[in-house]
């Protein structure tokens, strides 16, 4: 009984701030609106799927993560295995990878704008090799601009999470390959990649989360409406907010939650496979 006390704060907590709202979006997605709610059942899901803006929308946000995510991981783990040798000023390499999550969003963006305007320092760069000008946030070349600032600001927390499980490889199996005149390729292939597999899986997966967040710096380089190739899922459900259509909102914030559980769930079953014998 007294244990049944303690969770019970936690419970109510999950039951008014988790599961109600969820319950809540599921009712307004089956509603043809919140005042009327005449009973619509899948109408608002076909609406959305048919929705130019939002196919325009899926499509940007695949594309950004398929690219950045892949890159996020690779990189932030090459970072680590070169930092988690003997090099010179390693200190300050690690320093220097983690000093952008101490920058707040608006000076990030305030960096982005200076290096990509119009008049940006990049462009005066190109302007030297006669390049003409161009409106980065507002050609082909956004993706790539959004891509960067991407990993910038996430590479060095990755890069921390792969050295920290980097050193918890145990040492004595290292040595036994080395001793068996194994190549570090082989050592990193056969033995470091496994048992790095559940860091693997907790990057992929928080590097896929942020990828859904860089809204954050679209919106405030280009507005509610930027270039077509930048234009994310959470500008189209940050429009349909501002404009009250909650039914179709919440339509769409279940097919993504629905899309994100079978990716994650992949993701945790081939982590399971590949790296349950270290586990073992």
């Amino acid at each position: 009984m007294s244990s049944g006390l303690y969770i019970a704060p936690s419970f109510l907590g999950v039951l008014l701030f988790f599961l109600l709202p969820f319950l809540v979006i599921i009712y307004y997605s089956m509603v043809d609106n919140p005042i009327s709610a005449n009973f619509v059942f899948l109408d608002n899901f076909k609406n959305v799927l048919g929705n130019v803006a939002f196919q325009t929308a899926i499509r940007n946000t695949a594309v950004f993560s398929v690219i950045a995510v892949p890159l996020a991981v690779i990189l932030s783990l090459m970072l680590a295995i070169v930092l988690e040798s003997k090099l010179p000023f390693r200190s300050q390499f690690r320093t220097f990878f983690l000093s952008p999550m101490m920058v707040p969003v608006a000076s990030i963006v305030l960096i982005w704008q200076v290096l990509f305007h119009y008049n940006g320092a990049v462009n005066d760069m190109l302007a030297v090799f006669g390049i003409d000008k161009i409106d980065w946030m507002k050609s082909e070349y956004s993706t790539i601009v959004i891509v960067i600032l991407f990993l910038w600001k996430n590479l060095g927390y990755n890069m921390i999470l792969f050295m920290a499980a980097l050193a918890s490889v145990p040492k004595d199996i290292l040595e036994v390959a080395r001793l068996e005149s194994a190549s570090p390729l082989q050592i990193f292939c056969y033995i470091k990649i496994r048992y790095l597999s559940s860091t693997i899986l907790f990057v992929t997966i928080m590097s896929l989360i942020s990828s859904f967040k860089i809204f954050r710096e679209i919106y405030l380089l280009t507005t509610d409406y930027p270039y077509d190739s930048i234009y994310m899922l959470q500008h189209f459900m940050n429009n349909k907010f501002k404009n009250l259509d909650y039914q179709t909102l919440s339509a769409a914030a279940i097919l993504m939650s629905l899309v994100m559980i079978v990716i994650i769930g992949t993701l945790f079953i081939v982590e399971n496979r590949f790296g349950k014998d270290v586990e073992g």
